[in-house]
């Protein structure tokens, strides 16, 4: 496992970040089995665990925490806030980046993660509702009351970044070290502008969905195996549903052959070619893995030491350009302008 700077945190991290988005009733419930994978992760060199409040509602905090315990020190943990969570009373104000939340929901993460302190606390998207100088400035109390040592972002357009630098320049308040955006050969858009505005600002990147939701996995080669168990197709359930007769899909279907036979031909599985090409780049720190199985995570681990020369990589730019984004809308990341009910008013 190789280690870089976390930006200009003074903190050091692992290439691969445990992401434990699967642990819990939304991927894997056998508690026990990912316990085990937060072990096998951390003796293997991993450092650093991303998880959020809003996976399976609470729970992999809960497991992050038990699979820590007697290790905490050991670990940078990463959590998120902003989706709307469960509760009793009103919910329309449990979520979101208002002060209100932020200050309930960091003590929340704090006590299922049976935790002092969250070394980087992240905004887990963009609040159009909220000033950012006021979620920035709850931000900042936390940080000096130690609850929080970083604070960062989580999918983030360039411009947003800025801002929120300027906000916290302006007002002498704690700024962003982080920015967690969607990474993928499938999805370099952030190549353009997010990642060059990252480096500006000194912040680390820890990026997400290095598979490109399981589509660069080896797991899907036809038609055929686009199965109603099949992780991608269950999480595109949430947005209407998957078509793999859909031009998109077909499309990237071809390029995923494409890039196989580029990964056979240099002797490498598809997953460590793909998560590999992702840590190339010299403005990401570290890619997060989402290993749902212990086979998944042993798989992902042995590829930690895959390394893509240029003619790899020239072949896979030709295949798919540079700060390209071969799905044009994602419904998990898109800012919320995007949406109908935004652009009509409703």
């Amino acid at each position: 496992m190789r280690y870089r700077p976390l930006g200009r945190t003074g903190l050091t991290v692992s290439e691969y970040c445990l992401g434990a988005m699967m642990f819990g009733p939304m991927g894997n419930p056998d508690v026990d089995d990912c316990v085990r994978m937060v072990s096998t992760a951390l003796d293997a060199g991993v450092n650093f665990i991303d998880t959020a409040d809003v996976y399976s509602h609470g729970e992999s905090e809960r497991i992050v925490a038990k699979a820590l315990r007697g290790r905490r020190d050991d670990v940078v943990l990463a959590t998120k806030f902003f989706a709307p969570m469960p509760g009793d009373g009103d919910k329309r104000n449990r979520h979101g980046a208002s002060r209100r939340w932020i200050t309930q929901a960091v003590e929340d993460s704090l006590r299922r993660l049976e935790t002092d302190y969250i070394d980087v606390y992240q905004q887990h998207r963009f609040d159009a509702a909220t000033d950012q100088q006021e979620s920035l400035a709850a931000l900042t109390d936390l940080v000096r009351a130690g609850k929080v040592r970083v604070i960062g972002s989580s999918s983030f357009a360039a411009e947003r970044i800025v801002e929120a630098q300027w906000v916290s320049e302006r007002a002498g308040l704690a700024r962003y070290r982080t920015e967690q955006p969607p990474y993928s050969l499938f999805r370099r858009g952030i190549e353009r502008a997010v990642l060059p505005t990252c480096r500006r600002y000194g912040m680390g990147t820890l990026i997400w969905s290095p598979l490109d939701g399981g589509w660069l996995s080896g797991r899907y080669r036809s038609e055929a195996d686009f199965t109603q168990d099949a992780r991608l197709v269950r999480m595109a359930s949430r947005w209407g549903g998957f078509d793999p007769t859909a031009e998109i899909n077909r499309r990237k279907l071809g390029l995923v052959q494409a890039v196989t036979k580029l990964a056979e031909d240099a002797g490498l599985r598809l997953s460590h070619l793909a998560t590999a090409f992702t840590v190339t780049h010299p403005d990401v720190t570290s890619a997060i893995i989402g290993p749902r199985t212990m086979e998944q995570l042993q798989d992902t681990l042995a590829g930690v030491d895959v390394r893509l020369d240029n003619d790899l990589l020239d072949a896979l730019d030709a295949l798919l350009p540079p700060g390209t984004d071969i799905n044009q809308h994602d419904p998990s990341s898109d800012p919320a302008e995007l949406a109908a009910t935004y652009r009509r008013g409703a």
